[in-house]
């Protein structure tokens, strides 16, 4: 079984505003990615991506004053267990 995942936000700022996203799907599941969850951005800004503590990954990114939207669209392989 295949599972779509995704997200599209979009975020009105009157500044440049730092922010720190936890919107990937979970390290642990890397290996069943048939399509990654890469974050896009609209208007285009520069990203940094690190891990926390706990695993996570994480991105860094300051949005400009006005909107801006964010957008990812995954496919994963879903586990092979047995429906009941």
């Amino acid at each position: 079984m295949q599972i779509r995942a995704g997200y599209e936000l979009v975020y009105q700022f009157p500044k440049p505003t730092p922010m720190i996203l936890a919107l990937n799907i979970h390290h642990s599941r890397a290996a069943d990615l048939l399509r990654p969850d890469l974050l896009q951005t609209d208007p285009l800004v520069p990203l940094t991506a690190y891990r926390d503590k706990f695993g996570n990954w994480c991105t860094r990114l300051v949005a400009p004053a006005g909107s801006i939207r964010l957008t990812a669209d995954a496919i994963v392989q879903g586990l092979r267990l047995p429906e009941l």
